[in-house]
């Protein structure tokens, strides 16, 4: 197997944490995000030390950002590596830092540097690094990852991709879309008629998001079905969720299941289209490509922080204190 067919195994690991097919929009839908920036031309060919065929490393990083997601500006990086035989082998004890260089402009000088921080996904089998970047602009892209294990020499490894001028998704910055979801005001507060979890925390289906964008308070929103996670994320990262909310009881937290489920038989079931599971409004409404996907949003209703697929406690407790 060739280098540049490793590569693109990569994307192996992105479906282990990813959606194939999105929930919502599409990835390459307009979005009104609040952050735009210059785009720098794409250079006349792959510059010198950027031709991923030419490398022979021993381990393959796999960025998981759906490509539409990646935008100029602040920009939480998600990656994780793979083993030759494509086996996620991203742990705490292997180190990862990453430089970016926006390619058409100087594809010898780095925009963007930073270490990157682990978190366990599905512990303890598979595991991501963290990395927020500032993206100047946007254009073709090349990342640098250096990483090494133990006494192992560090190993540098380049990978290229695009970074769009807006991203996809609602983003830090934008309005929070006020969006209609449904509450156990809707369905005489029985909660198994809301949510998939099998341990609910009821103060989560209390507030719909248009009632919490119309309070001017802080909210928390995220968007997860235990039940029918494609991700295998949703449960973990409710779990995590919970006791940050025990912590914090001056910011409501809302949880919205992102796919249209029916009560039957004493359960809910989803609502399929064409044999796949169906967005809800509010998925839509969000622009989301995936799940689960943890929105903060501040009293003036704009998007302060947002976290896809998993988060460290640290990221979101940071998030929280920043919102005063």
């Amino acid at each position: 197997m060739t280098p540049s067919t490793r590569l693109a195994i990569l994307c192996a690991l992105a479906l282990v944490l990813t959606a194939c097919s999105a929930p919502g929009g599409s990835p390459g839908a307009s979005a009104s995000g609040a952050t735009t920036c210059a785009a720098t031309p794409a250079p006349a060919a792959i510059p010198e030390g950027w031709d991923v065929s030419t490398q022979r490393p021993s381990v393959y990083p796999s960025v998981i950002n759906p490509p539409a997601t990646i935008a100029c500006g602040p920009t939480r990086l998600m990656f994780s590596f793979l083993d030759a035989d494509s086996k996620p082998i991203a742990r705490p004890e292997r180190s990862a830092r990453v430089r970016l260089f926006d390619l058409g402009a100087d594809a010898g000088k780095s925009v963007a540097e930073a270490e990157a921080t682990f978190i366990w996904a599905i512990e303890p089998r598979v595991g991501v690094y963290v990395a927020d970047v500032a993206l100047p602009t946007s254009g073709a892209y090349g990342i640098e990852f250096t990483t090494s294990e133990g006494s192992a020499p560090p190993e540098i490894i380049r990978a290229t991709f695009d970074v769009q001028t807006r991203s996809s998704v609602v983003a830090v910055g934008d309005k929070a879309p006020a969006s209609d979801t449904p509450t156990l005001g809707d369905v005489g507060g029985d909660v198994t008629k809301l949510s998939t979890d099998t341990q609910p925390v009821e103060a989560f289906y209390g507030t719909s998001i248009a009632d919490a964008v119309a309070a001017k308070k802080p909210f928390v929103v995220a968007f997860a079905t235990p039940k029918f996670c494609v991700t295998q994320q949703c449960g973990p990262t409710l779990d995590r969720l919970k006791p940050i909310a025990a912590r914090h009881p001056d910011v409501t937290f809302i949880n919205v299941e992102p796919y249209q489920l029916e009560f039957v038989d004493g359960q809910l079931q989803p609502i399929l289209t064409a044999e796949k599971l169906t967005p809800a409004t509010s998925t839509e409404e969000w622009r989301l490509p995936t799940e689960p996907w943890v929105f903060v949003v501040d009293k003036d209703g704009i998007v302060t922080d947002s976290f896809m697929l998993i988060f460290g406690d640290g990221e979101l407790e940071t998030a929280l204190d920043a919102l005063g």
